[in-house]
């Protein structure tokens, strides 16, 4: 059984039809969040109660295979290369933001297919129908509630420099030419590579550009040399991986002159995600947010203590 090949009607059947069901019920959310609104993301029920659904409906095809353990695993996840595969075609997701949804759609279509199995088995229609209408009143329910997440993630540094030095380096900094250590950086996750200025004065224009090339736009909001540099994003890009789902609302950098020669330094980044559940996503823009000032604020510190 492990090495025959999908050939059968109801196996195909069992690829093709949850997903058409997944695109058309996830491009109904998108036009629907369009309309009132609400920006581009993923919401609890496209990334939970549809790969369920997913799960259920290879079930009800492959209801009457013997199928072995091995072969399971292989079928659902094979199931999961095709979304991910349409997402990145159809909705025109990034291939990074598709490595970090995979692992919670291939949990939830693996649920989605123990449910299906078990109910199909014991062959109550009315039952199945209750379970399949509870799932869909709750995607429905979801759909139309608001979302919205907000966040803050901070770190610090102590830079061997007093705050007269590093003030400079902190308002703009020339482009950093390390390669990056954080393996989403590594793999095409966009990465800050410098900063510029248009003045040194409260209400000037600042950018953060990325390794991509495009920048973020930013106006500062406190400007108190060698303490506090606090600005407020105004412009943010689109890009088609994970930063299309977070949108970056505010940034700070706090100088305490610790009194030895030694400065410590706060960065600080607010944000709102797009993405749901947040349990899950911010997981990862925690990490995200907290490599950007790792890189930024480690570049400071090594142009600030060079002789």
């Amino acid at each position: 059984m492990e090495n025959q090949p999908i050939t059968t009607d109801k196996e195909i059947l069992g690829f093709i039809t949850p997903n058409i069901m997944a695109i058309t019920l996830i491009a109904l959310t998108k036009t629907f969040s369009v309309h009132v609104g609400e920006a581009d993301g993923f919401y609890f029920s496209e990334v939970i109660i549809v790969p369920i659904l997913m799960g259920i409906m290879s079930a009800w095809h492959w209801r009457n295979m013997e199928l072995t353990t091995r072969r399971t695993w292989f079928y659902n996840f094979l199931n999961c290369v095709i979304a991910a595969m349409l997402s990145g075609f159809v909705l025109g997701e990034g291939s990074i933001c598709i490595l970090i949804v995979s692992p919670l759609i291939l949990c939830f279509v693996m649920i989605g297919y123990a449910i299906g199995r078990a109910l199909f088995k014991k062959n109550n229609t009315g039952f199945n129908i209750s379970v399949v209408s509870l799932l869909t009143v709750v995607f429905i329910a979801d759909t139309l509630s608001k979302h919205e997440y907000n966040n803050v993630v901070a770190d610090t540094i102590v830079i061997n420099a007093p705050p007269a030095k590093i003030w400079k380096n902190v308002v703009a900094f020339k482009p950093i030419k390390q390669q990056p250590d954080f393996w989403l950086f590594r793999i095409g996750l966009p990465n800050p590579t410098a900063a510029t200025v248009t003045g040194y004065h409260e209400g000037a224009g600042r950018k953060c550009i990325f390794s991509t090339g495009y920048a973020i736009g930013e106006r500062i909001s406190t400007y108190e040399p060698g303490k506090n540099l606090t600005f407020d994003i105004i412009d943010q890009p689109r890009d088609p991986e994970m930063m299309n789902h977070l949108d970056l609302l505010k940034g700070q950098f706090l100088l305490k002159d610790n009194g030895n020669g030694t400065t410590t330094v706060t960065g600080t980044r607010w944000y709102r995600l797009h993405v749901f559940p947040a349990w899950y996503y911010d997981l990862w823009a925690q990490s995200i947010v907290r490599n950007v000032h790792i890189r930024v604020m480690q570049h400071i510190k090594e142009i600030s203590e060079a002789k």
